[in-house]
């Protein structure tokens, strides 16, 4: 009788389910802003991917609002933003609570690993000690949706003392039409900032309209804008990122030459007048495969196994006189051989490594002079191979 029942009530939802999805998402919404205190029709058994593609599309109309007013009547306000952080000479303390609290801590992330010393501050905490994080000479950017987060407000005595600027980002709608709006109340966190940016959101993607979802999409958003503009001002340029991430595989990526290169008594060397005998002595001793040939200081040539192979191979064939190691180096070194600078990427070296088939790469300066090597199995460990 039940498995009746159930097949019953399958024949009676699945013509709905066959509808148009743009007009099931759209009773559904009727039901919903209605209060859904009475039973939902069947005709709104929306499939779940409905449900997520109108999740979506609330957030990025969030967004799109957000971009325009970041456009228009919010661009002098981010801009006054822009420029205190600019002049903060210390560091930049993100804050919030609950899911504002998880974006604080991403915004603090983003602008750490764009050249901006920042750093997250539990409000909770920071009235229970954490607030002597906070020095004179910081700057303190803070998040709170409904801008009376009350562990927030009560730091702003102290942030007033310290002489700390303060930049809000809450869900106040302060900016429409041409310029800052003056109609709604505005909530003491905005009313206390320097500059106070405004995320306002026309609903939440979430069904009960309870869940941060498209103001904390669009305080992400505000909080990346604020650091990728902050990083385009500083002037930070791909060798920066690669500082500041060595550990991971973008940083890996922007490696340079220079910071894998063999130097000093790692670089196998001998001079001209070397004889082959102790030029075969330091390609074993050195254990690269290859040999540079310097003279004053300068490059003039590099013996490879595959050049000192040759070279035997040669000498059998043709019966030289002269016994291949009694030969110099000089004689047996190719000539102007491939280099490359210490500033060229680690990625520019490994693709001329395969174009030529070698195996090594002396790293020379602008007048020739022998700087370094890098060998084909430094670049195995940045995990570019």
């Amino acid at each position: 009788m039940q498995f009746k029942t159930m097949l019953l009530r399958h024949r009676e939802l699945r013509p709905f389910a066959l509808q148009d999805s743009r007009a099931t998402a759209t009773s559904y919404l009727r039901w919903r802003d209605a209060g859904g205190s009475r039973a939902a029709p069947a005709n709104i058994s929306m499939p779940m991917g409905n449900i997520a593609a109108e999740v979506v599309r609330i957030e990025a109309e969030a967004l799109e609002a957000l971009a325009r007013r970041l456009r228009g009547p919010m661009a002098p306000a981010f801009d006054g933003a822009l420029d205190l952080l600019l002049k903060c000479a210390g560091r930049v303390v993100v804050t919030g609570m609950g899911k504002s609290g998880i974006v604080a801590r991403k915004i603090a992330a983003t602008l750490s690993s764009t050249g901006t010393p920042a750093l997250f501050l539990h409000p909770a905490e920071a009235l229970h000690g954490d607030l002597g994080m906070i020095v004179k000479g910081d700057l303190v950017m803070a998040l709170s949706a409904s801008g009376e987060t009350e562990e927030i407000l009560r730091l702003l005595a102290t942030l007033k003392r310290l002489g700390v600027a303060l930049i809000s980002i809450t869900c106040d709608t302060l900016y429409s039409g041409r310029g800052r709006s003056s109609a709604g109340r505005i909530s003491n966190l905005a009313q206390a900032a320097e500059v106070a940016l405004d995320c306002s959101i026309a609903k939440e993607a979430c069904s009960l309209g309870l869940a941060p979802t498209a103001s904390t999409a669009a305080m992400m958003a505000l909080g990346d804008a604020l650091a990728v503009a902050l990083a385009e001002r500083r002037g930070f340029k791909e060798e920066d990122f690669a500082r500041l991430h060595p550990g991971g595989k973008l940083g890996k990526r922007l490696a340079r030459v220079a910071d894998l290169m063999h130097t000093g008594e790692a670089v196998p060397q001998v001079q001209p007048k070397t004889r082959m005998a102790d030029v075969i002595y330091e390609m074993s001793r050195k254990r690269l495969g290859v040999t540079t040939v310097v003279e004053k200081g300068r490059l003039a040539g590099i013996i490879s196994d595959g050049d000192l192979r040759r070279l035997l191979e040669r000498s059998a064939q043709h019966k030289r006189s002269k016994p291949v190691l009694e030969l110099t180096a000089g004689e047996c070194m190719t000539r102007a051989p491939q280099t490359i600078s210490p500033n060229e990427f680690a990625t520019a070296a490994l693709r001329i490594l395969e174009e030529r088939r070698i195996t090594s790469l002396p790293v020379v300066d602008e007048k020739g002079k022998l700087l370094g090597l890098v060998h084909l199995h430094d670049l195995w460990g940045t995990e570019l191979v």
